[in-house]
């Protein structure tokens, strides 16, 4: 955030700029309605321009494998508010069938994010000792012991 001005009466750099597009048009009341109107598509305009180059990044810079592994992840997520939006409107009759799909579902999102943590190059220092291949056996033990107990559970 930048610092404030001492003088009020000293207009910001975007306010000067919506003064100064607003000054072709007359000088009625609406003006300065439509210049908060246009300050908020200037700030949508910079949060798509933000947006759009962290996706640029993403899609550069990111390994296929952890783009695979982040599909999966928006997979569970989506999996996930489904279980939950049929619990909320269709009942949960069968609650333990209920709470162990979605602890299936919490459970393997956490498990898929600790592949991901592990297998990227950039926390490499943080995880020198596990390999790859370490990284994913334990990834599939867990998921079977996290679906064995799932399993048992629903009974």
């Amino acid at each position: 955030m930048a610092p404030k001005r001492s003088g009020p009466s000293t207009p910001t750099s975007s306010s000067a700029n919506l003064k100064s597009l607003s000054s072709s048009s007359s000088n009625s009341p609406s003006t300065s309605a439509g210049s908060s109107l246009s300050g908020s598509a200037a700030s949508n305009t910079d949060a798509t321009v933000i947006l759009n180059h962290v996706w640029n990044r993403y899609v550069q810079n990111t390994p296929q494998r952890t783009k695979l592994l982040d599909a999966f992840l928006g997979f569970l997520v989506a999996v996930g508010v489904v279980q939950f939006a049929y619990c909320v409107l269709a009942g949960n009759y069968p609650f333990n069938a209920f709470l162990s799909g979605f602890s299936a579902t919490v459970g393997q999102f956490v498990l898929t994010t600790s592949l991901r943590m592990q297998t990227n190059k950039e926390n490499e220092k943080e995880f020198s000792s596990v390999s790859d291949e370490r990284a994913f056996a334990d990834y599939v033990f867990g998921s079977l012991l996290l679906h064995f107990f799932c399993v048992n559970f629903i009974n």
